[in-house]
């Protein structure tokens, strides 16, 4: 009986070890999917900083200059945002107002392409 008894622990002892191996699997496939998501995180939150340094042009020596800076916009071409949102969208972020500034993980997006129709 002793033997039999070695044998039914032995069993149980590798059935706990089934599900810990079970539990450590799932537990790898969270971490790596929360590595994931801090990793786009990371290279969404770069990009908009790049994009905060690129925009630039703020002053606070006065309100002369930002009035001259106003009325400079004003004259621009028009479509510089139709082309600034188009960059935007290039860059790899959401232009659409569901997920706008949203960086896109998955390809294009059917409400940003909309945009590009109207």
């Amino acid at each position: 009986m002793a033997k039999q008894e070695m044998f039914s622990q032995v069993i149980h002892m590798e059935k706990k070890l089934l599900t810990i191996h079970e539990e450590i699997r799932e537990l790898k496939e969270q971490l790596a999917s929360m590595i994931e998501e801090n990793q786009g995180l990371v290279i969404e939150n770069r990009m908009l900083r790049e994009r905060l340094e690129n925009v630039g042009g703020f002053s606070d020596a006065g309100t002369e200059e930002s009035s001259d800076e106003e009325t400079d916009a004003d004259t621009k071409l028009p479509g510089e945002g139709y082309d600034n949102l188009a960059r935007l969208y290039q860059e790899g972020f959401h232009i659409c107002n569901l997920n706008y500034g949203g960086l896109r993980m998955e390809g294009d997006c059917l409400f940003c392409l909309s945009f590009f129709q109207q």
